[in-house]
């Protein structure tokens, strides 16, 4: 089978590739990727040689690129996206590009060049909104609480609807928050094992109760693989590890991997729109594809904590006062 992954130098499309050159022999991988601010050719860089793979640099918004690219494929894997909520909040524009733009752009270079091309788009669970009690199904209505939501949101929309207009073979995966090596540093888990290692005070928005259920990204690549082989088309998988915490039970436990007293915990001005709590239900994947996370929480953040402790010279090149800023969305980008 031969790939194209978009986004293929982000956290998750990178973990992905590894994951299907490590499982595949005889796959290859085309990754596209525009090498924006959360993308790192360093994720890959080992992988440079491998006669299965091959980087070009590009948008996907870019038709006539996107349209000769899924001439030479089989599937397409779309992990490119616009995904930080606070970048969304002080620069929504760039949001509309990526995930609205670029999704329909693909799409379209499917539906006119290659039809038979198989498309597995990577969701998130924020488009759900959140949920105070009990757990989202596939089927459950769309409420968007920030621009990046709305706009992943909106992609779903145009997936399903191509999918059924145009007979495309499109599956959708709405995943929980993932965790694990290579994520841009200004996320929570990582920023607060950098920020910590540091010596530096950890901020939490608001009172840290925000609540979301945490999954160890090989779980979440060993889902799309599932899906993208046994999925069927015009269908929506949530997948989620039932590891729920609160924020600042994720910081306390880093904290004390790290042997650093919770006196660096700062609790800082809480972002607009914060939702609460996140929680999906995945039995249609578990029962229909048969897949089940094999990472615990309690391990996967020990390998975390140990893979950026070993691996500064990664995310030092990437780490500066804006990435690691207490409240980013105030910030302009």
């Amino acid at each position: 089978m031969k790939l194209l992954v978009t986004g293929g130098m982000g956290f998750i499309g990178s973990n992905f590739i590894r994951y299907v050159l490590k499982e595949h022999s005889d796959w290859e991988i085309i990754n596209l990727d525009k090498l924006g601010y959360g993308s790192n050719p360093a994720n890959l860089r080992d992988l440079e040689d491998d006669p299965r793979y091959t980087f070009v640099k590009g948008d996907i918004a870019d038709f006539e690129l996107i349209k000769e690219l899924v001439k030479q494929v089989d599937a397409v894997v779309n992990f490119a996206a616009e995904s930080h909520v606070d970048r969304s909040i002080s620069s929504p524009d760039h949001f509309i590009r990526s995930n609205v733009m670029g999704v329909y752009t693909i799409l379209e270079a499917i539906r006119k060049e290659n039809p038979e091309v198989r498309l597995v788009h990577i969701s998130t669970d924020e488009v759900y909104g959140d949920i105070l009690e009990g757990s989202f199904r596939e089927e459950d209505a769309l409420k968007p609480s920030s621009p990046y939501s709305a706009t992943k949101a909106a992609a779903d929309s145009l997936v399903l609807g191509w999918a059924r207009t145009y007979n495309l073979n499109a599956s959708i995966t709405r995943c929980t928050n993932n965790y694990g090596p290579y994520q841009f540093p200004e996320k929570l888990i990582p920023k607060t094992i950098i920020r910590a290692s540091m010596g530096l005070k950890v901020p939490i928005y608001g009172t840290g109760q925000n609540v979301r259920d945490w999954i160890y990204v090989e779980d979440h690549v060993r889902a799309v693989e599932r899906v993208l082989l046994k999925g069927e088309p015009r269908e929506i998988y949530n997948v989620s590890a039932g590891e729920e915490k609160t924020n600042l039970e994720v910081v306390k436990t880093i904290l004390r991997l790290l042997g650093k007293d919770e006196s660096l915990i700062e609790f800082v001005e809480d972002r607009p729109g914060h939702d609460l709590r996140y929680s999906l239900d995945s039995w249609k994947i578990t029962r229909d594809l048969k897949w089940r996370p094999k990472v615990s929480f309690e391990e996967g953040i020990r390998l975390t904590v140990e893979w950026y402790l070993k691996n500064e010279d990664w995310w030092r090149l990437l780490v500066n006062e804006k990435v690691l800023h207490p409240t980013p969305w105030k910030l302009g980008w």
